[in-house]
């Protein structure tokens, strides 16, 4: 007889990070192009040891909240409370009206840099202990001042404790109802009031929590040095050019273009947006647009592009990826598109969650000569770099964890 655990997540994303500055919380910040809270999120869903992952936020966070887990599958967000212990306590009492998982994983959202290695470590810990945290030994000398007085402690034993933190749920949750008077800087800290045990691994240095302003950069190199597998892929779409008719519009590269033509097309034939998309399934190896989004399917007349374009970037993130630079050149004799190369760039930065510093859009004629030089049609090529890790690591199955608690 078998007995598999069913292990979930908590996002605790409550938080205003007024240390951090900025109008927008450091949560839903862009990170090499996606939210912050959405690489956490990403982590804990491709682990094959976690069945589902909950994320609590601030009541005016929502919209923040949508626009980074767009597309996914995901629970309801939990409003959290006043400070982080009640954010955490008002998650699990909402996971447990749900479904009560056997151990839950605590996450801070300003830790974007939580590795599939860490979180299989954890998962393994939890077949012999029922509190286990990650840490870091201190390895730095450590003085205490009070007053003018400077005074050398032991380091002996000292640990810089990150997230998550996992616990077998019923016991967090009746510890974190029991001491909500009492105010703790993290949930280990409960267990040292009641038990149980708490066990710690060795941490991870990429798991850093994004504290001030600095940190986002720091986080930025960490999560690129991962991915030492660098790819380019390269698209290229053409589509007819038509007298309009009814309210189509000729789109390029994600905006509304004047003109007194439009692109034929089961879609919205965006020639700029369709090369890019190809382009990045080029990079994963995951055939072209079409085989994805086939133009005999009803469900795509009249998409928008942009689409498209999300589900090839998603696609990417799944396999960890890090998109670092897009190139597309539109090739036309009219429109002319330098007056819109702003808009464009804006644009798909703002379907990729990049920086406008790492998107190029720039056109080309072909001096008359063939289809676009008759103004038949327009094209359009695309060239991306993407950087991938060259492989998974240490990451539990379902059948490493088949025979927990036999």
């Amino acid at each position: 007889m078998t007995n598999q655990p069913k292990i979930a997540v908590l996002l605790v994303a409550a938080g205003t990070g007024e240390r951090f500055g900025g109008s927008m919380p450091k949560q839903y910040l862009p990170l090499l192009g996606r939210p912050l809270l959405r690489w956490c999120i990403d982590a804990f869903r491709r682990h094959s040891a976690i069945s589902a992952v909950y994320t609590v936020i601030h009541a005016d966070h929502q919209t923040e909240y949508a626009a980074a887990a767009e597309g996914l599958d995901l629970p309801a967000p939990i409003i959290g409370g006043g400070t982080r212990q009640e954010s955490v306590r008002r998650g699990l009492e909402k996971i447990a009206a749900l479904s009560k998982p056997d151990f839950i994983l605590i996450h801070d959202a300003a830790r974007p840099g939580i590795s599939d290695m860490l979180i299989s470590d954890i998962c393994a810990s939890l077949q012999r202990h029922d509190a286990v945290i990650p840490g870091l030994a201190v390895a730095d000398t450590v003085r205490r001042k009070t007053g003018n007085a400077v005074r050398t402690e032991s380091r002996d034993g000292l640990y810089a404790v990150q997230t998550p933190q996992a616990f077998r749920f019923d016991t967090i949750l009746a510890l974190h109802q029991k001491y909500a008077d009492r105010s703790v800087t993290d949930d280990a800290a409960l267990c040292e009031f009641s038990g149980p045990a708490i066990h710690i691994i060795h941490g991870d240095r990429d798991n850093f929590k994004v504290t001030q302003g600095g940190d986002l950069g720091a986080m930025e190199q960490a999560l690129s040095a991962r991915c030492g597998d660098i790819r380019t892929g390269s698209g290229y779409d053409v589509h007819k050019l038509v007298p309009p008719a009814g309210d189509r519009k000729l789109m390029i590269c994600g905006i509304d273009v004047p003109h007194d033509m439009v692109l034929d097309g089961h879609s919205d034939a965006d020639v700029g947006l369709h090369a890019i998309t190809d382009a990045l399934l080029a990079t994963i190896c995951d055939g072209d647009i079409g085989m994805h989004f086939s133009p005999k399917d009803n469900r795509w007349k009249n998409a928008d592009s942009a689409k498209f374009l999300r589900h090839a970037a998603d696609l990417v993130a799944e396999q960890q990826g890090i998109i670092t630079h897009i190139d597309v050149t539109i090739i036309c004799e009219a429109p002319k598109i330098g007056p819109q190369r702003e808009k464009m760039r804006a644009r798909i930065a703002d379907i990729l969650a990049m920086p406008t510093s790492r998107i190029s859009v720039k056109a080309t004629t072909t001096e008359g000569l063939g289809f676009t030089g008759r103004r038949e049609g327009i094209a359009a090529e695309s060239v991306v770099t993407v950087r991938l890790p060259f492989g998974s690591r240490g990451n539990v199955t379902q059948d490493d964890i088949r025979n927990w608690g036999t």
